[in-house]
């Protein structure tokens, strides 16, 4: 989709690190890339120090959609396929390796690339109706600010049903160890009882972070299977992971 990574944000102490990352529920995530987390925490430290400290999300029940009116709506990239793939990402100002970078591709978007291209899925790209600013720190706070309202930012283009899919892979940043607050906007959108949804994530310090978690809870009756995590910096040269990860969940076959 972490003073964050290329596409996210993880809390460390008071600094925020902007993190993509997937988690699996049971057992550890597929995680690319975690070498020297120690450093990279050192210097979100030493270089992310943003005023607004990062707080738990509610437990309580909101779930308002922001006030933006949503477009008319949208229909995934089709290929006849049961398999869908919607995913949300963020160029522009990220954070890179304690530093900053500037990316004209989101990391999430560069994987949901790759899987695209291994597979037949259709592919939706949501995209929020406020998109969020291109300053990472500006970024940072607003995403602060949603998860402690557990707010569920509007999508300028969202889907009429997903009632044909078996499969959906969803795809996002971890953004303070969670994927950003319009994936539950997305996912709270739809009835994903009897599928199955496997999520995968760019992250910064967090691998899937909570992800597994937050589907299960906002899609009641879908199987969360394994997911996969890449660290943002890393998006690039993921390909080999991304094979491997769909030939285990059964999308891949030669």
């Amino acid at each position: 989709m972490t003073a964050w990574t290329s596409d996210e944000r993880t809390r460390i102490g008071t600094a925020e690190v902007l993190d993509t990352t997937a988690l699996r529920r049971d057992g550890e995530p597929t995680t690319l890339g975690r070498r020297s987390l120690l450093r990279g925490a050192l210097a979100g430290i030493a270089g992310v120090a943003i005023g607004a400290q990062l707080s738990g999300c509610s437990d309580s029940s909101p779930r308002r959609v922001d006030d933006e009116p949503e477009q008319a709506p949208a229909r995934p990239t089709s290929t006849g396929s049961t398999v869908l793939l919607a995913y949300f990402s963020r160029a522009g100002e990220n954070y890179s390796y304690g530093g900053r970078t500037r990316l004209e591709v989101g990391n999430t978007e560069v994987v949901a690339g790759m899987i695209g291209r291994l597979i037949g899925c259709d592919v939706h790209r949501i995209e929020p109706a406020d998109p969020y600013p291109d300053d990472y720190a500006e970024t940072v706070a607003r995403n602060v600010r949603e998860q402690d309202a557990d707010a569920r930012p509007a999508i300028a283009n969202p889907l009429t049903a997903i009632a044909g899919y078996d499969i959906v892979l969803l795809g996002s940043p971890i953004w303070n160890v969670r994927p950003p607050m319009i994936m539950a906007t997305f996912a709270g959108r739809f009835d994903f009882a009897g599928k199955t949804i496997f999520p995968f994530a760019t992250y910064a310090v967090s691998g899937l972070g909570t992800a597994a978690r937050d589907y299960a809870a906002t899609c009641p009756g879908a199987t969360i299977g394994e997911g996969l995590a890449v660290r943002g910096e890393e998006a690039g040269e993921a390909g080999a992971a991304v094979e491997a990860w769909l030939r285990r969940i059964g999308l891949l076959k030669n």
